[in-house]
């Protein structure tokens, strides 16, 4: 599950094949049916995998004392984040691909985004608890496109530039 999660995070779901995934998990063909009922069952469970990948770092940035928003901002913005793109955040690499996935990936992703919102909500300190969520929301959003948005342009300075934009704008809204 690690390896289909982290090929599905790279490549997309439908940017490798079965057989090459199988291959690279060490199992066979046969074995993935022991497995999995289906492709979609198999997809399904990777999708739920890094989106839990991604529930573990939530956990230990809420856990951090030293945890802020511009800490958060910084690293999901970073350069290492942008290129590690194996490991990184699942609401980024897999929109596209939860769009047309059953209702199991999107109900796990829906609780993710959640997740995240409440994660920031937390970590926003200019505003009462009462008018957190929309902002939380809004800043959820500016990671993830700039992020998406800088993995998806070949011109490496505005690539930087995008994730500099954002990051400015996030920390000036939101201190």
């Amino acid at each position: 599950m690690k390896v289909a999660s982290e090929r599905f995070r790279e490549r997309g779901v439908d940017g490798i094949g079965m057989a090459d995934l199988m291959k690279e998990a060490g199992l066979t063909h046969g074995g993935f049916y022991k497995h999995f009922n289906s492709r979609a069952e198999l997809v399904a469970e990777a999708i739920e995998r890094a989106l839990r990948d991604g529930s573990a770092v939530a956990d230990s940035i809420a856990a951090d004392p030293k945890a802020s928003l511009g800490w958060l901002i910084d690293g999901y913005l970073s350069l290492t984040h942008r290129d590690n793109i194996a490991a990184s955040c699942a609401v980024t690499t897999l929109a596209g691909d939860v769009v047309r996935s059953g209702e199991r990936a999107r109900s796990a992703y829906a609780a993710q985004v959640n997740r995240y919102a409440e994660l920031i909500g937390k970590l926003i300190t200019t505003l009462p608890a009462e008018e957190k969520r929309a902002p939380a929301l809004a800043a959820l959003a500016t990671l993830v496109g700039a992020t998406a948005m800088a993995r998806a342009v070949s011109d490496e300075k505005l690539s930087r530039e995008i994730l500099r934009a954002a990051a400015a704008d996030l920390k000036a809204r939101l201190g």
